[in-house]
C-alpha cells in the first residue's frame, strides 16, 4: 500500500502535470496549424481575388450584361479553375455561370456576398458549410460602375475538407508523439520509482526487525545516493543500540552482582550473630563490622545510580563553594591507604606545598577523587604501585592518578568513558563510574582525560580551573598635609 501511495502521488503530480503541460501544447499546436493553413488559402483567394482590380478597371461606365459577358470569358480563362471554384454573379447576386461547368446551385449560402454588399471596398469572406454539408472558404469581389451601382461580382469557394485532413494528420502526429514521450516518462519514472521503493520497503522491513530487538539486522545497499546513505545510517544505527543493548544487560548484570555481594555479606553474618548472639563476643564484632562496611558499601552503590539517574536526565546539581582541593585530594588518598596496604600495593602521594583554591562541590569532586583511586587498585595486582600528583600551572590545577597495572587496551581505551561500558568483565563495578566522574568535571568547567597502554599502566588526569581572585584596591597615598611634619617651633 505505501509503495502504491508513492506511485499514486507521483501520477497525480508529476504525471499529471506532464500530461496537462502536452494536451495544452497539442491543442496550442493545432489551433496554430489550422491558422497558418486556413491564412494560406485565404492569401490565396485574396491573390486572386486582387488580380480583379486590374481585369476589370474600365467598367465604370459599362453595363452589366457587358459585365457578364467579359466575367464568362474571365472564368473560362482563369488559371485557378483547377483549385477553386470560381464563379460570377449578376447584379442580383444570382450565380451565373461556375468554373466547374456545371448547373450553379441558386440555394448555397453566400454570407459572404451580403458582406461584401456592405462593405465600402465591395470585398467579402466567410467560412462555413454548404448544404451538402461540406466546409468551404469563400471570397466574393463585387465590381461597381461609377455611379456605385453592383454591375456583378466574382466569387471564390475553396473547399476545406482536404485542409482539415492534413490538419488532423499533423494533430494525429502531435497526439503520437505526445502518447510516445508519456510511455517514456512513466517507463523511465517507474524504472525510478522502483529503485526508490524497493530499498525503502527493504528500509521498512530492516527497521521493524530492528524495534523488535533483532539488532543484527542490516539493509543491503548498492547505491551512493541519498538512499544507499540512509542505509548506512540505519547500518550504523543497528549496531550502535546492538552495542548499548549488551551494555545495559552487562551493566544490569554488573549492578545485580554489585548488589548481591554486599547483601549475601550482610545476611550471612546477621543469621550467624542471631544464632549465636551476644555470647561469641569476636564473631559478633567481627560480624558487626562486616554489616556496617556491606551496608556502606551497598549505600554507595545506591548513591552512585541515583547521581548516574540525575545525570542521565539533567537534574545533576552542584553545591559550589570555595574550597581547598588539596584537603580533599589528601582525605580521598588516606581512605585507601589502609586497603591499598591490605591489598599489598603502594600508594604514594606527593603532596605539593600549597595549591591556589577552587570553585566547585566539596562532595562530588572528593566523589571523583575516590572513583579514580578505587579504579586504580581494583585494576592493579599486589606489589604494583598508584601514584598520585598534583601541580598548578597557567590557571589549572592537575591531579595525576596513575599505576603500573594491566592498562586498557586500545580498542577499549576510546569507550571507557561511555556509560555502561566495561572493558574488563572480572572486575567488580557498574560501568558508570567514569560516565559519572567525566560529568562532573564537566559540571566544573574542568576535564577528565584518560592515557594507557595495555601491560603497561594508566594515567588519569583531572583539571579543574582556579578561582580567579580579585586584586585588593591599593589604598590611597596620604594627603601632602598628612605627610608633613608637625612644627612645633
Amino acid at each position: 500500500m505505501k509503495a502504491w501511495g508513492i506511485t499514486r502521488r507521483w501520477i497525480l503530480n508529476s504525471l499529471g502535470i506532464i500530461v496537462l503541460v502536452l494536451v495544452t501544447l497539442i491543442i496550442t499546436l493545432s489551433f496554430v496549424v489550422q491558422s497558418y493553413v486556413y491564412n494560406g488559402i485565404q492569401q490565396t483567394i485574396n491573390g486572386r481575388s486582387g488580380e480583379l482590380t486590374n481585369v476589370f478597371s474600365g467598367y465604370g461606365k459599362r453595363t452589366a450584361s457587358e459585365f457578364s459577358a467579359s466575367a464568362r470569358t474571365y472564368v473560362e480563362n482563369s488559371p485557378s479553375k483547377e483549385t477553386m471554384e470560381v464563379m460570377v454573379l449578376n447584379s442580383q447576386g444570382k450565380i451565373v455561370i461556375t468554373s466547374t461547368g456545371f448547373a450553379p446551385d441558386q440555394d448555397q449560402p453566400m454570407p459572404d456576398y451580403r458582406l461584401a454588399l456592405q462593405s465600402p471596398d465591395g470585398y467579402g469572406t466567410w467560412k462555413g458549410k454548404l448544404s451538402s454539408g461540406e466546409k468551404v472558404m469563400a471570397v466574393t469581389r463585387l465590381i461597381r460602375n461609377d455611379n456605385g451601382s453592383v454591375l456583378g461580382g466574382i466569387r471564390y469557394a475553396v473547399s476545406l475538407e482536404e485542409a482539415d485532413r492534413q490538419v488532423f494528420t499533423i494533430v494525429g502526429l502531435l497526439m503520437l508523439a505526445g502518447c510516445l514521450i508519456i510511455l517514456f516518462v512513466i517507463f523511465s519514472s517507474t524504472y525510478f520509482i522502483k529503485s526508490i521503493v524497493g530499498p525503502i520497503k527493504q528500509i521498512g522491513a530492516t527497521a521493524k526487525r530492528i524495534a523488535q530487538g533483532d539488532f543484527n539486522a542490516r539493509i543491503e545497499h548498492v547505491s551512493d545516493d541519498e538512499i544507499g546513505e540512509l542505509c548506512r545510517t540505519i547500518n550504523d544505527m543497528a549496531v550502535e543500540l546492538g552495542t548499548a543493548e549488551k551494555m545495559k544487560n552487562d551493566f544490569i548484570s554488573s549492578v545485580s552482582h554489585e548488589l548481591r555481594t554486599p547483601l549475601t555479606a550482610i545476611k550471612g553474618w546477621a543469621e550467624t550473630m542471631q544464632q549465636f548472639g551476644e555470647n561469641d563476643r569476636e564473631n559478633y564484632e567481627k560480624g558487626m563490622g562486616v554489616i556496617i562496611r556491606e551496608s556502606e558499601r551497598l549505600s554507595g552503590i545506591v548513591e552512585e545510580l541515583l547521581d548516574f539517574s540525575r545525570m542521565q536526565s539533567g537534574r545533576m546539581s552542584l553545591t559550589m563553594d570555595k574550597i581547598d582541593i588539596l584537603a580533599e585530594l589528601g582525605e580521598a588518598v588516606y581512605m585507601f591507604s589502609e586497603r591499598a596496604q591490605t591489598e599489598g600495593k603502594f600508594l604514594l602521594y606527593e603532596e605539593p606545598a600549597m595549591l591556589s583554591p577552587v570553585l566547585g562541590d566539596i562532595n562530588r569532586l572528593r566523589q571523583v577523587f575516590v572513583n579514580i583511586i578505587d579504579n586504580a587498585l581494583k585494576y592493579t595486582k599486589s606489589g604494583d604501585t598508584i601514584n598520585v600528583t598534583a601541580e598548578e600551572r597557567e590557571g589549572k590545577i592537575f591531579v595525576v592518578i596513575s599505576d603500573n597495572g594491566c592498562g586498557i587496551s586500545a580498542k577499549d581505551l576510546p569507550n571507557v568513558k561511555k556509560k555502561f561500558y566495561k572493558a574488563n568483565q572480572t572486575v567488580r563495578g557498574s560501568g558508570i563510574g567514569l560516565a559519572l566522574a567525566d560529568e562532573i568535571m564537566a559540571l566544573h568547567s574542568g576535564s577528565l582525560t584518560i592515557e594507557s597502554q595495555e601491560g603497561v599502566g594508566t594515567a588519569v588526569t583531572i583539571t579543574i580551573p582556579t578561582l580567579k581572585q580579585p586584586h585588593p584596591e591599593p589604598e590611597p597615598a596620604p594627603a601632602a598635609e598628612e605627610r608633613k611634619p608637625e612644627n612645633n617651633g
